[in-house]
Protein backbone atom coordinates (compact mmCIF):
# COMPACT_ATOMS: atom_id res chain seq x y z
CA UNK A 1 0.00 0.00 0.00
CA UNK A 2 1.51 3.83 -0.80
CA UNK A 3 0.67 5.76 1.80
CA UNK A 4 0.90 9.15 -0.48
CA UNK A 5 -1.52 7.87 -3.47
CA UNK A 6 -3.77 5.80 -1.41
CA UNK A 7 -4.51 8.20 1.25
CA UNK A 8 -3.10 11.74 1.29
CA UNK A 9 -4.04 12.10 -2.31
CA UNK A 10 -7.16 11.43 -1.70
CA UNK A 11 -8.08 12.93 0.95
CA UNK A 12 -6.23 16.41 -0.25
CA UNK A 13 -8.73 16.23 -3.04
CA UNK A 14 -11.02 15.40 -1.30
CA UNK A 15 -10.87 19.24 0.85
CA UNK A 16 -9.71 20.90 -2.31
CA UNK A 17 -12.03 19.69 -4.34
CA UNK A 18 -13.98 21.82 -6.91
CA UNK A 19 -17.75 22.45 -6.70
CA UNK A 20 -20.07 20.85 -9.45
CA UNK A 21 -20.74 22.58 -11.91
CA UNK A 22 -24.60 22.75 -12.94
CA UNK A 23 -25.35 21.24 -16.00
CA UNK A 24 -27.85 23.92 -16.85
CA UNK A 25 -26.25 27.03 -16.75
CA UNK A 26 -26.63 27.42 -20.72
CA UNK A 27 -28.55 26.81 -23.20
CA UNK A 28 -27.84 26.23 -27.32
CA UNK A 29 -30.40 28.35 -29.21
CA UNK A 30 -31.95 25.97 -31.63
CA UNK A 31 -32.36 28.02 -34.16
CA UNK A 32 -28.92 29.85 -34.63
CA UNK A 33 -26.41 27.43 -32.18
CA UNK A 34 -25.36 30.00 -29.95
CA UNK A 35 -24.83 29.68 -26.40
CA UNK A 36 -26.63 31.39 -24.33
CA UNK A 37 -26.44 31.76 -20.86
CA UNK A 38 -29.83 30.47 -18.97
CA UNK A 39 -29.84 33.40 -16.50
CA UNK A 40 -29.88 35.89 -19.14
CA UNK A 41 -32.03 34.00 -21.49
CA UNK A 42 -34.46 33.99 -18.59
CA UNK A 43 -34.26 37.53 -17.98
CA UNK A 44 -34.95 37.79 -22.08
CA UNK A 45 -38.36 36.22 -22.16
CA UNK A 46 -36.10 33.01 -23.73
CA UNK A 47 -35.61 35.02 -26.67
CA UNK A 48 -32.00 34.22 -28.36
CA UNK A 49 -30.15 38.03 -28.29
CA UNK A 50 -28.37 36.84 -31.52
CA UNK A 51 -31.28 36.00 -33.79
CA UNK A 52 -34.20 36.36 -32.21
CA UNK A 53 -35.38 33.10 -32.16
CA UNK A 54 -38.48 32.28 -29.50
CA UNK A 55 -37.71 29.13 -26.92
CA UNK A 56 -39.79 27.40 -25.47
CA UNK A 57 -41.30 29.36 -22.65
CA UNK A 58 -42.49 27.51 -19.42
CA UNK A 59 -46.56 27.69 -18.86
CA UNK A 60 -46.42 29.33 -15.30
CA UNK A 61 -43.89 32.28 -16.57
CA UNK A 62 -46.51 32.81 -20.06
CA UNK A 63 -49.39 33.44 -16.91
CA UNK A 64 -47.37 35.98 -14.90
CA UNK A 65 -46.00 37.86 -18.45
CA UNK A 66 -49.71 37.66 -19.35
CA UNK A 67 -51.63 38.77 -16.43
CA UNK A 68 -52.19 42.11 -14.12
CA UNK A 69 -48.86 42.23 -12.08
CA UNK A 70 -48.54 38.42 -12.79
CA UNK A 71 -50.82 38.10 -10.05
CA UNK A 72 -53.65 35.07 -11.63
CA UNK A 73 -55.80 32.19 -9.99
CA UNK A 74 -54.62 28.58 -10.57
CA UNK A 75 -58.50 26.68 -11.57
CA UNK A 76 -58.64 22.87 -9.87
CA UNK A 77 -59.56 20.79 -12.49
CA UNK A 78 -61.74 17.45 -12.16
CA UNK A 79 -59.45 14.59 -11.67
CA UNK A 80 -60.43 11.92 -14.27
CA UNK A 81 -59.42 7.81 -14.81
CA UNK A 82 -55.61 7.94 -15.51
CA UNK A 83 -54.73 5.25 -17.71
CA UNK A 84 -58.61 4.55 -19.34
CA UNK A 85 -57.07 1.70 -21.72
CA UNK A 86 -54.04 0.27 -20.22
CA UNK A 87 -51.35 1.27 -22.17
CA UNK A 88 -47.83 0.22 -22.40
CA UNK A 89 -45.21 0.32 -25.04
CA UNK A 90 -41.78 0.41 -23.69
CA UNK A 91 -43.15 2.01 -20.24
CA UNK A 92 -46.61 1.49 -19.12
CA UNK A 93 -48.44 5.20 -19.29
CA UNK A 94 -48.93 5.74 -15.41
CA UNK A 95 -45.08 5.53 -14.99
CA UNK A 96 -45.00 8.17 -17.40
CA UNK A 97 -47.14 10.64 -16.01
CA UNK A 98 -45.47 10.54 -12.82
CA UNK A 99 -42.46 10.66 -14.23
CA UNK A 100 -43.85 13.82 -16.13
CA UNK A 101 -45.82 14.99 -12.80
CA UNK A 102 -42.42 14.68 -11.02
CA UNK A 103 -40.38 16.78 -13.39
CA UNK A 104 -42.68 19.51 -14.15
CA UNK A 105 -44.54 19.91 -10.78
CA UNK A 106 -48.25 19.86 -12.77
CA UNK A 107 -50.77 17.17 -13.09
CA UNK A 108 -51.14 17.03 -16.48
CA UNK A 109 -50.14 19.30 -20.11
CA UNK A 110 -53.09 21.75 -19.25
CA UNK A 111 -53.59 25.03 -16.69
CA UNK A 112 -55.89 26.92 -16.43
CA UNK A 113 -55.86 29.97 -14.88
CA UNK A 114 -57.66 33.30 -14.05
CA UNK A 115 -57.04 36.87 -13.80
CA UNK A 116 -56.93 40.12 -15.47
CA UNK A 117 -55.32 41.16 -18.14
CA UNK A 118 -55.29 45.11 -19.28
CA UNK A 119 -58.21 45.47 -15.75
CA UNK A 120 -60.25 42.70 -17.60
CA UNK A 121 -61.41 39.54 -16.13
CA UNK A 122 -60.03 36.44 -18.37
CA UNK A 123 -59.91 32.70 -18.33
CA UNK A 124 -56.39 31.19 -19.87
CA UNK A 125 -56.46 27.57 -20.83
CA UNK A 126 -52.52 27.25 -21.13
CA UNK A 127 -50.84 24.11 -22.89
CA UNK A 128 -47.11 22.97 -21.55
CA UNK A 129 -44.97 21.45 -24.43
CA UNK A 130 -42.79 20.02 -21.66
CA UNK A 131 -45.36 17.79 -20.22
CA UNK A 132 -45.48 14.90 -22.66
CA UNK A 133 -45.25 17.32 -25.81
CA UNK A 134 -48.54 19.15 -24.98
CA UNK A 135 -50.35 16.08 -26.06
CA UNK A 136 -54.28 16.30 -26.06
CA UNK A 137 -55.41 13.88 -23.86
CA UNK A 138 -58.85 13.45 -21.76
CA UNK A 139 -57.41 15.42 -19.25
CA UNK A 140 -56.24 18.85 -21.84
CA UNK A 141 -59.93 18.19 -23.16
CA UNK A 142 -61.41 18.46 -20.00
CA UNK A 143 -59.41 21.90 -18.87
CA UNK A 144 -60.79 23.43 -22.02
CA UNK A 145 -64.46 22.70 -21.45
CA UNK A 146 -63.63 24.12 -17.54
CA UNK A 147 -62.26 26.89 -18.84
CA UNK A 148 -64.97 27.73 -21.83
CA UNK A 149 -68.24 26.69 -18.54
CA UNK A 150 -66.33 29.36 -16.39
CA UNK A 151 -65.97 31.99 -19.40
CA UNK A 152 -69.54 31.45 -20.21
CA UNK A 153 -70.64 31.40 -16.23
CA UNK A 154 -69.30 34.85 -15.44
CA UNK A 155 -69.13 36.44 -18.99
CA UNK A 156 -65.51 36.15 -19.41
CA UNK A 157 -63.27 36.18 -22.19
CA UNK A 158 -61.60 32.86 -23.18
CA UNK A 159 -58.31 32.73 -24.45
CA UNK A 160 -56.13 29.49 -25.12
CA UNK A 161 -52.18 28.96 -25.45
CA UNK A 162 -51.12 26.24 -27.80
CA UNK A 163 -48.30 24.61 -27.54
CA UNK A 164 -48.56 20.85 -28.78
CA UNK A 165 -47.61 17.83 -30.60
CA UNK A 166 -50.97 16.79 -30.97
CA UNK A 167 -53.43 13.71 -30.19
CA UNK A 168 -51.61 11.79 -27.01
CA UNK A 169 -51.49 8.38 -28.64
CA UNK A 170 -51.39 6.75 -25.05
CA UNK A 171 -55.18 7.62 -24.86
CA UNK A 172 -56.09 6.33 -28.55
CA UNK A 173 -59.85 7.14 -29.64
CA UNK A 174 -60.29 8.92 -26.25
CA UNK A 175 -57.62 11.64 -26.95
CA UNK A 176 -59.16 12.02 -30.72
CA UNK A 177 -62.21 12.25 -29.05
CA UNK A 178 -61.00 15.84 -27.55
CA UNK A 179 -61.13 17.47 -30.94
CA UNK A 180 -65.13 17.42 -31.16
CA UNK A 181 -65.73 18.05 -27.35
CA UNK A 182 -62.87 20.89 -27.33
CA UNK A 183 -64.81 22.37 -30.60
CA UNK A 184 -68.04 22.57 -29.15
CA UNK A 185 -66.85 24.30 -26.05
CA UNK A 186 -65.00 27.26 -27.46
CA UNK A 187 -68.18 27.55 -30.23
CA UNK A 188 -70.49 27.47 -27.37
CA UNK A 189 -68.28 30.66 -25.98
CA UNK A 190 -68.65 32.46 -29.09
CA UNK A 191 -72.63 31.37 -29.86
CA UNK A 192 -73.08 33.54 -25.91
CA UNK A 193 -71.23 36.33 -27.51
CA UNK A 194 -68.09 36.08 -25.64
CA UNK A 195 -64.58 36.69 -27.52
CA UNK A 196 -62.56 33.48 -27.97
CA UNK A 197 -58.55 34.65 -28.60
CA UNK A 198 -56.19 31.29 -29.68
CA UNK A 199 -52.71 32.35 -29.16
CA UNK A 200 -50.34 30.08 -31.09
CA UNK A 201 -47.13 29.61 -30.12
CA UNK A 202 -44.24 26.77 -31.15
CA UNK A 203 -45.11 24.39 -32.08
CA UNK A 204 -49.09 24.39 -32.55
CA UNK A 205 -49.74 20.84 -34.66
CA UNK A 206 -51.68 17.94 -34.83
CA UNK A 207 -55.10 17.39 -33.36
CA UNK A 208 -54.96 21.04 -31.08
CA UNK A 209 -54.39 22.66 -34.54
CA UNK A 210 -56.99 20.61 -36.07
CA UNK A 211 -60.21 22.03 -33.14
CA UNK A 212 -60.43 24.50 -30.70
CA UNK A 213 -56.47 26.57 -31.58
CA UNK A 214 -57.86 27.11 -35.33
CA UNK A 215 -61.08 28.32 -34.58
CA UNK A 216 -60.50 31.88 -32.01
CA UNK A 217 -62.50 34.63 -33.36
CA UNK A 218 -58.70 36.03 -33.35
CA UNK A 219 -55.79 34.48 -34.25
CA UNK A 220 -52.44 35.50 -32.51
CA UNK A 221 -49.54 34.08 -33.41
CA UNK A 222 -45.59 34.08 -31.90
CA UNK A 223 -43.09 35.47 -34.39
CA UNK A 224 -41.76 31.73 -36.26
CA UNK A 225 -43.52 29.25 -34.12
CA UNK A 226 -44.35 25.89 -36.31
CA UNK A 227 -48.06 25.70 -36.79
CA UNK A 228 -49.92 22.64 -39.28
CA UNK A 229 -51.05 19.61 -39.16
CA UNK A 230 -48.90 17.24 -40.04
CA UNK A 231 -44.83 17.47 -40.17
CA UNK A 232 -43.13 18.90 -43.43
CA UNK A 233 -41.30 16.36 -43.80
CA UNK A 234 -44.07 13.95 -44.01
CA UNK A 235 -45.98 16.16 -46.62
CA UNK A 236 -43.15 16.69 -48.91
CA UNK A 237 -42.48 12.71 -48.62
CA UNK A 238 -46.53 12.21 -49.25
CA UNK A 239 -47.56 14.88 -52.36
CA UNK A 240 -43.08 14.05 -53.30
CA UNK A 241 -42.40 18.40 -53.93
CA UNK A 242 -40.90 20.87 -52.49
CA UNK A 243 -42.81 23.15 -49.41
CA UNK A 244 -42.28 26.52 -49.86
CA UNK A 245 -39.74 28.45 -48.15
CA UNK A 246 -41.04 29.33 -44.42
CA UNK A 247 -43.93 26.52 -45.32
CA UNK A 248 -45.62 26.45 -41.87
CA UNK A 249 -44.70 29.07 -40.05
CA UNK A 250 -46.55 31.93 -38.75
CA UNK A 251 -45.36 34.55 -41.12
CA UNK A 252 -46.77 31.98 -43.62
CA UNK A 253 -50.25 31.48 -42.55
CA UNK A 254 -50.13 34.95 -41.61
CA UNK A 255 -49.63 36.00 -45.52
CA UNK A 256 -52.32 33.07 -46.47
CA UNK A 257 -55.23 34.19 -44.53
CA UNK A 258 -54.78 31.77 -41.31
CA UNK A 259 -53.34 34.15 -38.71
CA UNK A 260 -54.68 37.36 -38.32
CA UNK A 261 -51.79 38.85 -35.86
CA UNK A 262 -47.66 37.79 -35.68
CA UNK A 263 -45.73 39.48 -32.62
CA UNK A 264 -42.59 38.98 -30.81
CA UNK A 265 -43.40 37.73 -27.42
CA UNK A 266 -42.93 41.31 -25.38
CA UNK A 267 -45.50 42.84 -27.54
CA UNK A 268 -48.12 39.65 -27.01
CA UNK A 269 -49.59 41.26 -23.76
CA UNK A 270 -50.01 44.90 -25.38
CA UNK A 271 -51.79 43.00 -27.98
CA UNK A 272 -53.88 40.84 -25.85
CA UNK A 273 -54.89 43.91 -24.17
CA UNK A 274 -55.76 46.06 -27.40
CA UNK A 275 -57.59 42.85 -28.95
CA UNK A 276 -59.54 42.34 -25.88
CA UNK A 277 -60.92 45.86 -25.22
CA UNK A 278 -62.10 46.06 -28.53
CA UNK A 279 -64.13 42.61 -28.39
CA UNK A 280 -65.44 43.99 -25.09
CA UNK A 281 -66.31 47.56 -25.98
CA UNK A 282 -64.32 48.56 -22.94
CA UNK A 283 -61.57 50.88 -22.55
CA UNK A 284 -58.23 48.97 -20.79
CA UNK A 285 -56.65 49.97 -17.65
CA UNK A 286 -52.81 50.56 -17.67
CA UNK A 287 -50.91 48.11 -15.65
CA UNK A 288 -48.00 47.70 -14.11
CA UNK A 289 -46.26 44.07 -15.22
CA UNK A 290 -44.42 42.74 -12.11
CA UNK A 291 -42.85 39.39 -13.18
CA UNK A 292 -40.70 39.32 -9.87
CA UNK A 293 -44.00 38.73 -8.24
CA UNK A 294 -43.91 35.14 -9.76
Amino acid sequence: MNWLSDFVRPKVKKITAKEEIADNLWTKCPQCGQMLFTKELEKNDFICSSCDHHLRLPLLKRFAMLFDNSEYKLITLPKLKEDPLNFKDSKKYTDRLRSYRKSTGAEDAIRVAQGEIGGITCIIAGIDFSFMGGSMGTMVGEGIVKAAEIAMRGGYPLITVAASGGARMQEGILSLMQMVRTTAAVNMVKEKGLPFISVLTDPTTGGVSASFAMLGDIHIAEKGCVIGFAGARVIEQTIREKLPEGFQRAEYLKEHGMVDIVVRRPELRDTLIRVISILVHQKPQIVTLALENK
